[in-house]
C-alpha cells in the first residue's frame, strides 16, 4: 500500500501568551509559550507542507511589526522567530529547496499558519496551496483579526493562487484531509499512514493543547463564538484516532513537542 514514507515537525516559532487564547474560558492570567509548528509529509508522490508559520519580515522589521502587532489586538506582542526557523532554513537542512514542495496544505489562514506563504514563493516554490473554500471566504471577510489580509497576496498585490478545496479528500494514498472546523471557519487537520508506527493525526488548532483533547475543551479562539462546532471536532479528530490506532498531535503544546521525535517513519 501505497503511504507517506517520513513526517518532520518543524519548530518555526515561539509565542509566548495566556493560556485562554488556547483554552476556551479556561486559564486566565496564566502564562505559556507555544511551539509555531509546520509539519514537512514525504510520499512515494511528493513532499506536503503543513503550514507554513508566520512571515519573518513582519516579525523582524520595527516598522512591519508595529504595524501588524499592534498591542492593542496582540496584548502579547509578535512571536519569536530567528531566520534560521524560515521553512527554506528548514528545508535546506534536509537538502531541500522550497521547489522540491509540490503542495502546501494551508490548515487555516491565521498569520501563525500562513505568513510564510510569500517567503516560499519568492525562493521558488511553485507548488499548489491547498485551502478550503469557507475559510478563504471568511478570511477575506476583515473579520478575523488573526488573518492578516496581505498574506493572502502575492509580493506584487494580487490574490495568491489558492487550490480551493470543499470538505475532506486524499492529498494522496495514506494522506487525508480531515475537517474539523470551529477554530476557523474552514479549519482542516491531517490523517498520516507511515510505514512504521501508528498513523499521525495533526490536529492544527482545533486542539492546540494535550488539554483540549483530554479535557474536549474548545480552542480560545473561535469563528463566531462556535465552541460547540469546536468541541465537535476535537470528538471527531478522538473518534478518528480510536478507529485507526493513530496518534493526536496537538499544534501548539510544547511539552508535547519536546518529546516528538526530529523525523517519523523510513530512516534516510
Amino acid at each position: 500500500m501505497t503511504r507517506a514514507t517520513r513526517l518532520w515537525p518543524l519548530l518555526t516559532a515561539t509565542h509566548r501568551y495566556d493560556k485562554s487564547i488556547s483554552t476556551y474560558r479556561r486559564g486566565a492570567g496564566q502564562t505559556i509559550e507555544a511551539p509555531i509548528l509546520a509539519y514537512l509529509v514525504e510520499t512515494p508522490n511528493g513532499r506536503i507542507l503543513y503550514d507554513v508559520g508566520c512571515d519573518h519580515a513582519k516579525i523582524a522589521d520595527p516598522a512591519l511589526r508595529a504595524r501588524h502587532y499592534d498591542p492593542a489586538v496582540f496584548a502579547f506582542g509578535a512571536p519569536e522567530m530567528g531566520e534560521e526557523q524560515c521553512l527554506p532554513r528548514h528545508l535546506a537542512r534536509l537538502g531541500l529547496t522550497p521547489a522540491d514542495v509540490d503542495v502546501v496544505f494551508v490548515g487555516h489562514l491565521h498569520f501563525d499558519h500562513a505568513g510564510g506563504l510569500r517567503e516560499l514563493r519568492r525562493c521558488g516554490c511553485g507548488a499548489e496551496i491547498h485551502v478550503q473554500q469557507e475559510e478563504l471566504k471568511a478570511a477575506r471577510s476583515g473579520e478575523d483579526v488573526a488573518v492578516f489580509a496581505d498574506e493572502l497576496l502575492d509580493q506584487a498585490g494580487r490574490p495568491l493562487p489558492f487550490t480551493v478545496r470543499e470538505g475532506e479528500y486524499e492529498l494522496t494514498p495514506g494522506v487525508q484531509a480531515v475537517a474539523t472546523p470551529g477554530h476557523t471557519a474552514g479549519h482542516m487537520s491531517m490523517w498520516i499512514e507511515l510505514p512504521t508506527g501508528a498513523p499521525v493525526l495533526l490536529c492544527g488548532d482545533a486542539a492546540d493543547l494535550q488539554e483540549n483533547l483530554d479535557d474536549e475543551v474548545a480552542p480560545g479562539g473561535l469563528w463566531q463564538g462556535r465552541e460547540a462546532q469546536a468541541i465537535a471536532s476535537i470528538r471527531k479528530l478522538k473518534a478518528l484516532a480510536a478507529e485507526t490506532g493513530a496518534e493526536l498531535w496537538p499544534n501548539h503544546d510544547m511539552d508535547f513537542f519536546r518529546r516528538l521525535p526530529a523525523v517519523r517513519g523510513e530512516p534516510s
